[in-house]
Protein backbone atom coordinates (compact mmCIF):
# COMPACT_ATOMS: atom_id res chain seq x y z
CA UNK A 1 0.00 0.00 0.00
CA UNK A 2 1.48 3.63 -0.74
CA UNK A 3 1.29 6.45 1.05
CA UNK A 4 1.73 9.71 0.52
CA UNK A 5 1.52 12.87 2.53
CA UNK A 6 2.65 16.15 2.16
CA UNK A 7 3.97 18.92 4.43
CA UNK A 8 3.18 22.12 3.17
CA UNK A 9 4.53 25.19 4.59
CA UNK A 10 4.30 28.73 2.51
CA UNK A 11 7.09 29.27 0.26
CA UNK A 12 9.73 31.76 1.63
CA UNK A 13 10.26 33.37 -1.90
CA UNK A 14 5.98 34.24 -2.10
CA UNK A 15 4.68 37.14 -0.39
CA UNK A 16 1.26 38.09 -0.67
CA UNK A 17 -0.04 41.62 -1.49
CA UNK A 18 -0.87 41.82 2.44
CA UNK A 19 2.82 40.93 3.18
CA UNK A 20 3.98 43.58 0.48
CA UNK A 21 1.72 45.81 1.75
CA UNK A 22 3.35 45.95 5.30
CA UNK A 23 6.86 45.45 3.87
CA UNK A 24 6.31 48.74 1.94
CA UNK A 25 5.47 50.83 5.42
CA UNK A 26 7.41 52.05 8.14
CA UNK A 27 7.81 48.57 10.08
CA UNK A 28 10.89 47.36 7.03
CA UNK A 29 12.39 44.51 8.36
CA UNK A 30 15.94 43.88 8.70
CA UNK A 31 18.34 42.44 6.59
CA UNK A 32 18.60 39.29 8.44
CA UNK A 33 14.67 38.97 8.27
CA UNK A 34 14.72 39.39 4.47
CA UNK A 35 17.60 36.92 4.36
CA UNK A 36 15.36 34.25 6.18
CA UNK A 37 12.30 35.08 4.11
CA UNK A 38 14.29 34.51 0.88
CA UNK A 39 15.51 31.13 1.98
CA UNK A 40 14.03 27.88 0.40
CA UNK A 41 13.38 24.91 1.79
CA UNK A 42 12.81 21.12 0.69
CA UNK A 43 12.23 17.67 2.30
CA UNK A 44 11.58 14.32 0.60
CA UNK A 45 11.29 11.20 1.81
CA UNK A 46 11.01 7.55 -0.28
CA UNK A 47 10.78 4.40 0.69
CA UNK A 48 10.52 1.00 -1.88
CA UNK A 49 9.81 -2.52 -0.91
CA UNK A 50 9.80 -5.74 -3.06
CA UNK A 51 6.90 -7.94 -3.28
CA UNK A 52 7.35 -10.76 -5.24
CA UNK A 53 9.84 -9.93 -6.97
CA UNK A 54 9.04 -6.59 -7.78
CA UNK A 55 10.28 -2.97 -6.06
CA UNK A 56 6.96 -0.92 -5.47
CA UNK A 57 6.68 2.95 -3.77
CA UNK A 58 5.82 1.84 -0.19
CA UNK A 59 5.85 5.50 1.13
CA UNK A 60 6.36 9.27 -0.52
CA UNK A 61 6.62 12.48 1.42
CA UNK A 62 7.16 15.89 0.10
CA UNK A 63 7.42 19.05 1.13
CA UNK A 64 8.45 22.53 0.27
CA UNK A 65 10.74 22.86 -2.96
CA UNK A 66 11.85 19.58 -3.25
CA UNK A 67 9.74 16.92 -5.29
CA UNK A 68 9.93 13.21 -6.58
CA UNK A 69 8.92 12.09 -9.98
CA UNK A 70 8.56 7.84 -10.45
CA UNK A 71 9.14 7.09 -14.48
CA UNK A 72 7.62 4.09 -15.46
CA UNK A 73 9.90 1.16 -16.62
CA UNK A 74 13.27 -0.14 -15.94
CA UNK A 75 14.78 -2.14 -13.77
CA UNK A 76 13.31 -1.98 -9.59
CA UNK A 77 12.09 1.53 -9.21
CA UNK A 78 13.35 4.42 -10.53
CA UNK A 79 12.77 8.35 -8.43
CA UNK A 80 13.95 11.73 -9.48
CA UNK A 81 14.49 14.43 -6.97
CA UNK A 82 13.39 17.63 -8.93
CA UNK A 83 14.05 21.31 -6.61
CA UNK A 84 11.47 23.59 -7.63
CA UNK A 85 13.13 26.86 -6.20
CA UNK A 86 15.45 26.40 -9.32
CA UNK A 87 19.06 25.96 -7.33
CA UNK A 88 20.54 26.43 -4.16
CA UNK A 89 21.31 29.64 -2.63
CA UNK A 90 22.17 31.03 0.22
CA UNK A 91 20.79 29.95 3.32
CA UNK A 92 18.77 27.14 1.66
CA UNK A 93 17.82 23.95 3.73
CA UNK A 94 17.11 20.76 2.10
CA UNK A 95 17.01 16.62 3.14
CA UNK A 96 16.54 14.12 1.34
CA UNK A 97 15.53 10.41 2.20
CA UNK A 98 16.04 7.05 0.81
CA UNK A 99 15.39 3.69 2.07
CA UNK A 100 15.36 0.22 -0.24
CA UNK A 101 13.38 -2.32 2.37
CA UNK A 102 14.31 -6.09 1.98
CA UNK A 103 15.46 -7.29 -1.79
CA UNK A 104 14.46 -4.11 -3.29
CA UNK A 105 15.99 -2.24 -5.78
CA UNK A 106 16.16 1.66 -5.90
CA UNK A 107 17.57 4.33 -7.76
CA UNK A 108 17.98 8.47 -6.72
CA UNK A 109 18.39 10.59 -9.61
CA UNK A 110 18.01 14.30 -10.75
CA UNK A 111 16.97 15.63 -13.58
CA UNK A 112 19.72 18.15 -14.47
CA UNK A 113 23.13 19.43 -12.82
CA UNK A 114 22.12 21.11 -9.43
CA UNK A 115 23.63 24.96 -9.24
CA UNK A 116 24.65 26.66 -6.46
CA UNK A 117 24.72 30.47 -6.83
CA UNK A 118 26.62 33.34 -4.97
CA UNK A 119 25.91 33.39 -1.36
CA UNK A 120 26.43 36.92 0.73
CA UNK A 121 26.82 34.72 3.82
CA UNK A 122 25.52 31.93 5.24
CA UNK A 123 25.66 28.64 4.22
CA UNK A 124 23.24 26.77 2.10
CA UNK A 125 22.87 23.42 3.98
CA UNK A 126 21.91 19.79 2.22
CA UNK A 127 21.00 16.55 4.13
CA UNK A 128 21.21 12.98 2.74
CA UNK A 129 20.20 9.99 4.61
CA UNK A 130 19.81 6.26 2.97
CA UNK A 131 19.34 3.27 4.24
CA UNK A 132 19.51 -0.64 2.42
CA UNK A 133 18.39 -3.31 4.17
CA UNK A 134 18.76 -7.11 3.70
CA UNK A 135 19.61 -7.70 0.41
CA UNK A 136 18.30 -4.99 -1.23
CA UNK A 137 20.16 -2.45 -3.75
CA UNK A 138 20.01 0.99 -3.69
CA UNK A 139 21.93 3.59 -6.49
CA UNK A 140 22.29 6.80 -5.59
CA UNK A 141 22.86 9.11 -8.42
CA UNK A 142 22.63 12.35 -9.06
CA UNK A 143 23.82 14.38 -11.58
CA UNK A 144 26.95 17.00 -11.36
CA UNK A 145 26.75 20.02 -9.20
CA UNK A 146 27.47 23.28 -10.15
CA UNK A 147 29.00 25.84 -7.35
CA UNK A 148 29.19 29.46 -8.33
CA UNK A 149 32.15 31.86 -7.70
CA UNK A 150 31.79 32.67 -4.30
CA UNK A 151 28.67 30.00 -3.57
CA UNK A 152 28.58 28.44 0.09
CA UNK A 153 28.01 25.16 0.28
CA UNK A 154 27.68 22.26 3.18
CA UNK A 155 26.41 18.80 2.76
CA UNK A 156 26.26 15.59 5.01
CA UNK A 157 25.30 12.00 3.93
CA UNK A 158 24.58 9.48 6.36
CA UNK A 159 23.92 6.07 5.01
CA UNK A 160 23.01 3.02 7.17
CA UNK A 161 23.46 -0.79 5.02
CA UNK A 162 23.17 -4.07 5.94
CA UNK A 163 25.79 -6.38 5.78
CA UNK A 164 24.25 -8.16 2.14
CA UNK A 165 23.12 -5.11 0.73
CA UNK A 166 24.31 -3.74 -2.21
CA UNK A 167 25.42 1.18 -2.70
CA UNK A 168 26.12 2.50 -5.30
CA UNK A 169 26.83 6.39 -5.44
CA UNK A 170 28.38 8.39 -7.83
CA UNK A 171 28.71 12.69 -6.84
CA UNK A 172 30.65 14.85 -9.09
CA UNK A 173 31.23 18.65 -8.86
CA UNK A 174 32.06 21.22 -10.42
CA UNK A 175 34.00 24.33 -9.20
CA UNK A 176 32.67 27.41 -11.31
CA UNK A 177 31.45 27.73 -14.73
CA UNK A 178 34.32 27.04 -17.23
CA UNK A 179 31.78 27.44 -20.55
CA UNK A 180 30.63 30.23 -19.43
CA UNK A 181 33.86 32.07 -18.54
CA UNK A 182 33.35 32.18 -14.93
CA UNK A 183 35.89 30.74 -12.63
CA UNK A 184 35.25 29.97 -8.86
CA UNK A 185 38.08 32.15 -7.01
CA UNK A 186 36.57 32.78 -3.49
CA UNK A 187 34.02 29.65 -1.60
CA UNK A 188 33.20 27.68 0.67
CA UNK A 189 32.66 23.54 0.67
CA UNK A 190 31.95 21.37 2.79
CA UNK A 191 31.33 17.40 2.11
CA UNK A 192 31.17 14.88 4.99
CA UNK A 193 30.31 11.11 4.19
CA UNK A 194 29.86 8.46 6.69
CA UNK A 195 28.73 4.97 5.89
CA UNK A 196 27.90 2.34 8.49
CA UNK A 197 27.85 -1.48 7.54
CA UNK A 198 25.98 -3.51 9.81
CA UNK A 199 26.21 -1.16 12.32
CA UNK A 200 29.70 -0.44 12.04
CA UNK A 201 31.28 2.47 10.48
CA UNK A 202 33.27 1.23 7.48
CA UNK A 203 33.64 5.20 5.35
CA UNK A 204 34.24 8.66 6.91
CA UNK A 205 35.23 10.90 4.12
CA UNK A 206 35.59 14.68 4.26
CA UNK A 207 36.38 17.61 1.97
CA UNK A 208 36.85 20.91 3.10
CA UNK A 209 37.48 23.98 0.71
CA UNK A 210 37.48 27.82 1.94
CA UNK A 211 38.27 30.85 1.46
CA UNK A 212 40.12 31.27 -2.25
CA UNK A 213 39.27 28.13 -3.97
CA UNK A 214 40.57 28.69 -7.07
CA UNK A 215 43.85 29.30 -5.73
CA UNK A 216 43.95 25.99 -3.70
CA UNK A 217 42.60 24.05 -6.76
CA UNK A 218 45.93 25.07 -8.52
CA UNK A 219 47.82 23.92 -6.30
CA UNK A 220 49.70 20.46 -7.58
CA UNK A 221 49.15 19.19 -4.13
CA UNK A 222 44.96 20.02 -4.49
CA UNK A 223 43.88 19.32 -8.27
CA UNK A 224 46.88 20.79 -10.26
CA UNK A 225 44.35 23.33 -11.83
CA UNK A 226 41.59 21.18 -12.51
CA UNK A 227 37.98 22.32 -11.55
CA UNK A 228 35.86 19.21 -11.96
CA UNK A 229 36.18 16.06 -9.72
CA UNK A 230 34.28 13.33 -8.42
CA UNK A 231 33.57 10.39 -6.14
CA UNK A 232 32.25 6.80 -6.69
CA UNK A 233 31.03 4.51 -3.77
CA UNK A 234 30.70 0.83 -4.23
CA UNK A 235 29.56 -0.94 -1.29
CA UNK A 236 28.64 -4.97 -1.39
CA UNK A 237 30.07 -8.19 -0.64
CA UNK A 238 31.37 -8.36 -3.58
CA UNK A 239 33.10 -4.84 -3.87
CA UNK A 240 36.83 -5.74 -2.84
CA UNK A 241 36.99 -8.59 -5.95
CA UNK A 242 35.97 -5.49 -8.20
CA UNK A 243 38.90 -3.32 -7.72
CA UNK A 244 41.35 -5.12 -10.48
CA UNK A 245 37.82 -4.85 -13.03
CA UNK A 246 37.12 -1.53 -11.79
CA UNK A 247 40.92 -0.40 -12.85
CA UNK A 248 40.98 -2.10 -16.11
CA UNK A 249 37.77 0.26 -16.98
CA UNK A 250 39.45 2.92 -15.95
CA UNK A 251 42.67 2.25 -18.36
CA UNK A 252 40.98 4.37 -21.07
CA UNK A 253 39.91 7.66 -19.07
CA UNK A 254 40.99 10.85 -19.94
CA UNK A 255 40.70 12.28 -16.42
CA UNK A 256 43.12 11.33 -13.80
CA UNK A 257 41.52 8.27 -12.13
CA UNK A 258 42.41 6.03 -9.19
CA UNK A 259 40.39 3.51 -7.63
CA UNK A 260 40.73 1.20 -4.29
CA UNK A 261 39.06 -1.45 -2.00
CA UNK A 262 39.14 -2.14 1.49
CA UNK A 263 36.42 -2.39 4.27
CA UNK A 264 34.06 -4.19 2.00
CA UNK A 265 33.81 -1.21 -1.03
CA UNK A 266 35.47 0.31 -3.16
CA UNK A 267 36.27 3.77 -3.99
CA UNK A 268 36.72 5.36 -7.34
CA UNK A 269 38.42 9.24 -7.66
CA UNK A 270 38.02 11.03 -10.96
CA UNK A 271 39.59 14.61 -11.34
CA UNK A 272 39.29 16.36 -14.71
CA UNK A 273 39.88 20.23 -15.94
CA UNK A 274 36.32 19.86 -17.07
CA UNK A 275 33.15 18.56 -16.65
CA UNK A 276 32.71 17.43 -19.97
CA UNK A 277 35.36 15.25 -19.48
CA UNK A 278 34.54 13.68 -16.45
CA UNK A 279 31.18 12.87 -17.33
CA UNK A 280 32.12 11.11 -20.73
CA UNK A 281 34.56 9.13 -18.69
CA UNK A 282 32.08 8.61 -15.79
CA UNK A 283 29.23 7.35 -17.54
CA UNK A 284 31.35 5.21 -19.82
CA UNK A 285 32.63 3.67 -16.40
CA UNK A 286 29.26 3.37 -14.78
CA UNK A 287 27.48 1.56 -17.61
CA UNK A 288 30.04 -0.95 -17.93
CA UNK A 289 30.50 -1.69 -13.92
CA UNK A 290 27.13 -1.53 -13.45
CA UNK A 291 26.07 -3.61 -16.26
CA UNK A 292 22.61 -1.09 -16.88
CA UNK A 293 22.15 1.94 -18.69
CA UNK A 294 22.27 4.75 -16.12
CA UNK A 295 18.84 6.50 -15.13
CA UNK A 296 16.95 7.92 -18.65
CA UNK A 297 17.26 11.87 -17.15
CA UNK A 298 21.12 11.28 -17.27
CA UNK A 299 20.67 11.12 -21.51
CA UNK A 300 17.76 14.21 -21.40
Amino acid sequence: MVTTSAVSWRSDREVDAAGAARLSGPSVASSRERALRQRSEGRVRIAASAFGGITRLTDLAEGGALRARLPRGGPGLEAVIVNTAGGVACGDAFSIEAKAGPGAHLTVATPAAEKVYRSDGPCADIQVRLLAEAGARLDWLPQETILFDRARLRRRYEIDLSGTASFLSFEALMLGRLAHGDAMGEGHLEDHWRVRRDGALVFADALRLAGPVGALLARPAVAGGNRALATLLYVAPDAESRLEEARAQLDSARSEAGASAWNGLLCVRLLAPDIETLRRDATSFLMAFRQAPLPRVWAT
